[in-house]
């Protein structure tokens, strides 16, 4: 069986955390920022852990 390639737009859209967890960027960050209050821009800049499902998705796409 042939090895799986690293999909190269998720290498770019994800990290793996030291604990093994998956982290993404929030969406609606993109436009129509000044509409939003800053407590809610302040937490879309932080990452979010995906659910275990997403994540098993993700880290096959990961896989080297």
């Amino acid at each position: 069986m042939p090895k799986i390639k690293t999909k190269r737009g998720a290498r770019r859209r994800f990290k793996i955390s030291g604990s093994g967890k998956v982290l993404a960027y929030h969406a609606g960050t993109i436009h129509f920022m000044r509409r939003k209050k800053a407590n809610r821009k302040r937490k879309l800049n932080q990452k979010q852990v995906l659910s275990k499902a997403d994540s098993s998705k993700v880290k096959r796409m990961l896989a080297k």
